[in-house]
């Protein structure tokens, strides 16, 4: 164990969930400082993102894993202020941004070493906090899992969101020609601003219409999707022959009334899914370390950057899940601890 622990507090604020339900159930309170075990960092969190899966498990629906705290929060950045055991690759005073099973609403908290990367050179912990959750999900999702390549065309589902943003810049860094779907004109111009060929307003048009209109009939090679339920079977009458579907989340929820195999067959379809939270430090060793390969020289040349809607101090947790809860964001919102 790191000596460094000696010289802090024995208490931290963390944002606790008092009960399930709106934003007002998120409440500062005062939690034993955490220690890290074999293979963990302590962090001194300077600023922490806030994702879709706070807000379920705010509301009751989303549970963290076993053994993972009960603090909402899935990335952080800030300086590592003590280590465990067998840490090796960082040490007391970097400065790093982590994806973590949860705590990030926290003054300090705790991140498997193998889940942290090096704050990007010339970028902010801000920056970096909006990093981990995204980048992870869209690095596994429209690349390991739907070997996104250069030349193919993709639809984005939910374009402006922090997910959106980074998939955007990400397939465009590859060479991919992109189409996204998004909820409000300023919200298209913006998507399309970023690098996507089409943003197609999915309040007035019908994204099946305007994708075979795009690709004369062909559809798309590949489309990421976080909506689900209703939306399945438009995917699948969007896409190309050997397309892929990859599906992230499921805000319409799991069930699909009138599913048909036929299309899927006929065309050779593959529908293909994750979810990252209840992933092992090993599996998501395994995409950090592409991650840290293949995407944070894009980072550090600028040529991707993370989109930041809006950043609030910790103890307003609430009104950052306001702003996300009201569909109104652009990019990533943030809490400064």
């Amino acid at each position: 164990m790191s000596q460094q622990m000696a010289n802090l507090p024995s208490t931290m604020t963390a944002i606790e969930i008092s009960k399930p339900g709106g934003p007002e159930v998120l409440v500062p309170v005062e939690r034993p400082l955490p220690q890290p075990a074999h293979g963990e960092l302590l962090i001194k969190v300077a600023h922490a993102g806030v994702n879709r899966p706070d807000c379920m498990q705010r509301e009751g629906g989303y549970p963290p894993p076993p053994g993972a705290p009960d603090i909402p929060g899935l990335e952080i950045a800030g300086e590592v202020i003590a280590t465990g055991d067998g840490v090796s690759t960082y040490q007391v005073g970097d400065q790093v941004c982590a994806l973590v099973p949860g705590g990030g609403y926290a003054e300090y908290c705790i991140a498997a070493e193998a889940n942290s990367l090096p704050v990007p050179n010339g970028m902010t912990t801000e920056q970096a906090s909006a990093l981990p959750e995204t980048f992870f999900t869209v690095w596994t999702n429209l690349f390991q899992r739907a070997g996104l390549k250069g030349g193919e065309r993709v639809l984005i589902h939910g374009g402006a969101s922090g997910i959106g943003t980074t998939a955007i810049q990400l397939a465009k860094a590859f060479g991919a020609r992109i189409f996204v779907t998004a909820g409000s004109a300023e919200k298209c111009k913006r998507c399309e601003e970023m690098g996507a060929e089409r943003a197609i307003n999915y309040k007035d048009e019908d994204f099946t219409k305007v994708v075979a209109e795009l690709t004369d009939g062909e559809g798309c090679d590949v489309i990421m999707d976080m909506v689900g339920g209703e939306y399945v079977m438009r995917n699948v009458a969007s896409l190309a022959v050997e397309g892929r579907l990859v599906q992230i989340a499921l805000q319409h929820g799991p069930k699909v009334d009138g599913f048909n195999f036929l299309p899927i067959m006929m065309k050779r379809l593959t529908l293909t899914g994750s979810t990252l939270r209840p992933r092992t430090v090993a599996q998501k060793a395994v995409i950090a370390e592409e991650l840290k390969a293949k995407v944070w020289p894009l980072l550090e040349s600028g040529a991707v950057a993370p989109v930041i809607d809006s950043v609030y101090p910790l103890n307003d947790a609430a009104g950052a899940h306001t702003r996300i809860d009201s569909g109104g964001h652009f990019g990533k919102i943030l809490l400064s601890v």
